[in-house]
């Protein structure tokens, strides 16, 4: 008799060419997010060969009780690590049955920046550093962390091995091969500084592909957690008092960055970004003021800075692109929960098609 197990891992491609496609899409909230399948006929690689797909709005705070039908429209395809064989994962943004984006469909207006051709002409790449907190299921109590309790001061853990240090390795191991094998440009992992903490790294990606390779990391990392009964917080400040937080540092370069005479590209992008200041802060994540003390590796997130190799700035430029005088530049500023369309596409904005007054 098969087991549960057994049913799990059946490979359908075995004896159909059937294929299971779990369409993922982005909730009310601006983070939580929400899937569901369907059964297509066959393989599929183009997402615009995908059907465009319903669902009840009014369950997602996305749309009112009378009028609840939304609208997904398929635009990422990454493999599955779940189901395997030929199933997918579909990235799908969100629109109004008469073909209007959702407020919460910030992938539209992304799209639209990335396909300007001043921004498309400089080949816009992103290397994202995901930090997120695992949590003791029931009691939102760090992985690892004496109940009612907490452990010994930071210090030990960053990048840490050992029982004593490391708290859930196995389920990032587990989103890490999950990634690669889905097809997500993920480029490595490490503990962080505050025990049970870890982040992930998407990138170099090229324009709107890193918001969809974000979102579906993030999708993966939930899955997984599900199965472990380990419950991940993309929360800025997950605890407050001496510990580090969470943070999105984006990394960011653009043709003119990388080629001869790019430092000089870095800092003039540098200055546009000081000047909106605020409006980046406003779009960087909810609750990112709890973390952005100027204290744990933060600026303060009413004061812009920039500095090399300087780690409590807003703006880091690493030694190597100084040296170099091409690179890129990191931007400290994002939470963990900030949404990776709305910081990748108002990086570019700024930085290539924005003109100081």
């Amino acid at each position: 008799m098969s087991s549960l197990s057994d049913l799990i891992n059946f490979n359908l491609s075995d004896s159909t060419e059937k294929i299971i496609a779990e369409y993922i899409w982005v909730g009310g909230s601006g983070i939580d997010i929400r899937s569901k399948a369907r059964t297509l006929p066959g393989p599929v690689s183009d997402p615009a060969k995908l059907p465009k797909w319903n669902y009840d709005g009014s369950s997602t705070d996305q749309a009112p009780g009378k009028d609840s039908e939304v609208i997904l429209y398929p635009q990422a395809i990454f493999k599955d690590p779940f189901r395997r064989g030929n199933n997918i994962l579909v990235i799908c943004d969100v629109y109004t049955p008469a073909g209007e984006p959702l407020p919460t469909n910030k992938r539209y207006n992304a799209a639209k920046i990335f396909s300007h051709p001043d921004v498309a002409a400089e080949e816009p790449w992103y290397g994202i550093e995901q930090e997120y907190t695992l949590l003791q299921k029931d009691i939102n109590w760090p992985l690892g962390w004496p109940i009612g309790g907490f452990p010994g001061k930071q210090g030990p853990y960053y990048c840490g091995t050992g029982a004593d240090k490391a708290y859930g390795r196995d389920i990032v191991d587990a989103h890490y091969k999950a990634c690669i094998f889905a097809g997500i440009n993920i480029s490595g992992i490490n503990a962080e500084v505050m025990p049970g903490q870890w982040e992930f790294q998407v990138g170099p990606s090229v324009g709107i592909s890193a918001g969809d390779e974000i979102w579906a990391a993030r999708y993966i990392l939930e899955r997984i957690t599900e199965i472990a009964g380990v419950v991940v917080s993309f929360d800025p400040k997950p605890i407050p008092g001496d510990w580090n937080g969470a943070g999105a540092h984006a990394n960011f370069s653009t043709k003119s960055m990388r080629e001869v005479g790019g430092y000089e590209v870095i800092k003039k992008a540098i200055e546009k970004l000081g000047l909106r200041h605020k409006e980046h802060i406003a779009a960087y994540g909810e609750g990112n003021e709890r973390r952005l003390t100027g204290k744990h590796e933060t600026a303060d997130i009413n004061t812009f800075s920039w500095g090399v190799a300087n780690r409590g700035s807003s703006i880091r430029v690493g030694r190597d692109t100084e040296k170099d005088g091409k690179g890129y530049f990191e931007d400290r500023r994002p939470a963990s929960n900030m949404d990776p369309y709305v910081v990748t596409s108002l990086i570019a904005e700024t930085t290539i098609l924005w003109k100081k007054p």
